[in-house]
């Protein structure tokens, strides 16, 4: 019964494979690999964006922060929602990588709306040499709260960023869980609404330590590779993460996964539903929801681990309402579901 994070799970047996398939005989370092050529083709091909440049870097914050950086200059700020990753979870890293840039959070709650994104980028930009200069959106999908936004709501943040000339940048961590909720394709929820660069992830579903950054324009990305090195996120044996990669490519692995994960975090809902307040649309892999502290203190004491979002287990009120964050990924059985369900119900 473990829902604290869909970071924490076990790697797919697929991917394990692909990785003991590569580890043969010597390969060209640093992204020079047949593995790269192919884990690089694959992508242009599922993204239907044939001149699309294609990059691997180990971790989401390397994926976005060094993404950010090509798109923003020191002297500009990125746009995001309160909750984005890049604000509270990456310890200031796009602000390190960048040289500086600023993040401007656009008021509202964790998915961003086009009046609040319009409002916010026309006051920016307004003050000559003394405030900084607009740059790129940065949409989070699923977001931190465990949302999904729909594909006419990327389109018309899309549209907003396209008013005042900025790109949009698509913080895809869990892109897979949103994809497979939308029910569409990667094509569909990226550069098709107006996404200029995408991080499409991989670490969150499944894999060892591998997400890919896709610029849809290669003329955006021309300063990436010098960031990726002097950034230090340039593997020399680069096929080991091309490796991953391909694994979770072949036989469309990534969204196998993904929709199990969903799957699972549908008969969660189930379990919740009547008994918590769910607070969130858990479509994706992700719920929100809140419980007496009495109940958090006899599930957490049977075994199940999530994590507590907001109060503490040690407080004198037994009926005092705790939301916690319920996370579900690939590896989790039906099985283990059915027990958190009798442990509630009980």
């Amino acid at each position: 019964m473990y829902f604290a994070s869909d970071n924490t799970g076990p790697i797919p047996q697929a991917v394990l494979d692909a990785l003991v398939q590569a580890n043969t005989g010597h390969a060209p370092a640093y992204g020079a690999d047949p593995l790269t050529t192919e884990v690089t083709q694959s992508l242009r091909d599922l993204f239907e964006a044939p001149d699309a440049a294609v990059f691997l870097v180990p971790t989401g914050t390397a994926a976005n922060s060094l993404a950010l950086a090509t798109l923003c200059p020191p002297y500009a700020t990125t746009f995001c929602s309160p909750v984005a990753h890049i604000h509270l979870d990456e310890c200031n890293a796009p602000e390190f990588f960048s040289g500086g840039a600023k993040l401007t959070l656009v008021p509202g709650n964790d998915r961003m709306t086009p009046d609040a994104l319009r409002a916010t980028i026309a006051n920016e930009g307004t003050r000559g040499v003394h405030g900084p200069m607009r740059g790129p959106v940065s949409i989070t999908q699923v977001t931190e709260a465990g949302n999904v936004y729909s594909l006419d709501a990327l389109n018309a943040l899309c549209s907003v960023a396209q008013e005042f000339g900025v790109p949009v940048h698509l913080d895809g961590a869990r892109f897979a869980n949103a994809c497979v909720a939308l029910g569409c394709t990667p094509a569909e929820m990226s550069w098709k609404v107006g996404i200029d660069v995408a991080v499409f992830g991989g670490t969150k579903n499944g894999l060892m330590g591998v997400e890919a950054v896709i610029f849809f324009d290669p003329d955006l990305a021309r300063t990436f590779e010098l960031r990726r090195k002097r950034g230090a996120h340039l593997f020399s044996k680069h096929r080991y993460l091309a490796a991953q990669m391909a694994g979770y490519l072949r036989n469309d692995l990534w969204r196998d996964l993904a929709t199990t994960a969903n799957a699972r975090c549908a008969e969660l809902v189930d379990s919740l539903s009547g008994i918590a307040g769910i607070e969130n649309e858990p479509t994706a892999n992700m719920v929100f929801a809140s419980l007496p502290r009495t109940t958090h203190q006899r599930l957490m004491a049977a075994g199940a681990q999530y994590h507590l979002w907001s109060g503490n287990l040690d407080g004198t009120n037994p009926d005092d309402l705790l939301t916690a964050r319920f996370v579900c990924d690939w590896s989790l059985q039906s099985e283990d579901i059915a027990r958190f369900h009798a442990l509630l119900r009980n």
